[in-house]
């Protein structure tokens, strides 16, 4: 009988590619019988595009933001423009504002381009970690400024890492800057606590301008005074931001967030609230804090979440294909391979099952560890304890209408098509 089921049909998956459902394109199709075979619809200079295009425009373009998106935008850029070669600067030529510090200037702007490109759907879902990487490479992008005299020989170059380090500063600094103050504005009022904002610091400029003043008098010139008041000030300066960093509770559910909500809810069946969390949550990339106290496991370190169909190796399009059958209704399927979990989106999924298939995945990773049938278990945990766990996010505060992340704009769509021959 499985000989004729085979024969008579095949498990189809086409791949589609955009991130909403009204703008998607469809760019292979992969079969599994006679073997599994690969039918591509995008072009090389199509992907080559997509590439350029996500260094300049937010995933998901043009059905990610508004209508005055664009026209906002080529009026902005055109002013900055006119501003790089002069204009509007009191004491600037053309030559001079074109050609002062020109690679320095260049590296940094060709810096925050590649950045903004690889990481700025991160930046959202990665707040914390972001706002203090931004201080710290503006720290050593000073420190670049400050060594680069010392070495004559490599000067130009020691101010391009310099400038490269700050640009990375300008990105994610602007970034987590809106993410947090969206978090700060209960009554809709962002931009009233984002000019606060820029006058708090305003004013701590200018007692930092008078301090600076005072510290330089100090000093008097002496060099080993001045770098031991820099590096003495910038180690507090860092620990400031950490400190900073440490007091948000932030409500929105990211990777890591669902990580540790989800197996304190499989061990006790409770929820914890933000304010708890953040205690637990890593502020600093995993590699920069090895000491960490292990109290929970990185479960969504393990998670792909949003795969592209086609880029699977043969073995993972074969779990593919075996998994995909049971999947006929769900919006996503899950496919568990050495201990990664890959997430395969359905073209017509919405947020609320975005969020579904994660903690599916977390449930799965923290089944993996001790149950070899951990997708059976999985699938059965969600069915009988994921609307319970849901309702008591939602109790506790937490907001549960989607998922930080990088937008998913790889998905697909399976379905078992007959085959031509006819079964007596």
């Amino acid at each position: 009988m499985a000989e004729i089921k085979s024969s008579a049909h095949q498990i189809v998956v086409e791949e589609w590619a955009a991130s909403s459902s009204t703008k998607l394109s469809i760019t292979a199709t992969i079969s599994s019988t006679p073997s599994i075979t690969i039918k591509r619809f995008d072009s090389r200079f199509k992907l080559v595009r997509r590439q350029i295009l996500s260094a300049f425009v937010p995933e998901g373009f043009p059905s990610s933001v508004t209508k005055d998106y664009v026209p906002f935008q080529v009026w902005d850029s055109l002013q900055a423009l006119l501003g790089a070669i002069g204009v509007g600067e009191k004491s600037a030529t053309v030559i001079g504002a074109t050609f002062q510090w020109f690679l320095r200037d260049l590296t940094g702007m060709l810096g925050g381009i590649l950045f903004a490109c690889y990481q700025g759907s991160n930046l959202d879902n990665n707040a914390k970690m972001w706002r203090i990487v931004a201080d710290l490479m503006n720290d050593l992008g000073m420190l670049m400024d400050l060594i680069s005299p010392l070495f004559p020989s490599a000067f130009l170059f020691i101010l391009c890492l310099g400038s490269l380090s700050r640009s990375f500063t300008g990105v994610a600094s602007g970034a987590t800057r809106a993410a947090l103050t969206q978090h700060f504005a209960l009554q809709n009022n962002a931009a009233d606590i984002s000019a606060k904002e820029g006058s708090q610091e305003t004013l701590a400029t200018m007692v930092g301008m008078a301090l600076g003043m005072f510290l330089a008098h100090v000093t008097g010139g002496q060099s080993l005074a001045i770098w031991f008041s820099f590096l003495s000030l910038t180690m507090f300066h860092m620990y400031a931001n950490y400190k900073a960093v440490r007091c948000l509770s932030l409500d929105t559910l990211n990777g890591e967030r669902s990580s540790l909500l989800v197996q304190y809810f499989m061990k006790t069946g409770q929820v914890l609230s933000a304010e708890k969390i953040s205690v637990e949550e890593h502020v600093l990339p995993l590699w920069l804090n090895p000491w960490s106290a292990k109290t929970f496991k990185c479960l969504h370190s393990c998670i792909r979440l949003g795969v592209k169909v086609s880029s699977l190796n043969h073995a993972e399009m074969e779990d593919l294909f075996c998994c995909a059958g049971s999947y006929k209704k769900a919006k996503y399927i899950l496919l568990e391979k050495k201990g990664k979990i890959s997430i395969i989106m359905h073209k017509d999924s919405m947020p609320v099952e975005i969020l579904q298939s994660y903690m599916h995945a977390l449930v799965m990773a923290n089944l993996s560890d001790r149950s070899t049938s951990a997708h059976a278990e999985s699938c059965a945990w969600m069915d009988k304890y994921y609307e319970d766990f849901i309702k008591k996010l939602q109790a506790s505060g937490w907001k549960i209408e989607r998922l930080l992340s990088h937008t998913v704009v790889w998905r697909a769509n399976w379905f078992v098509e007959p085959s031509d021959e006819k079964i007596n």
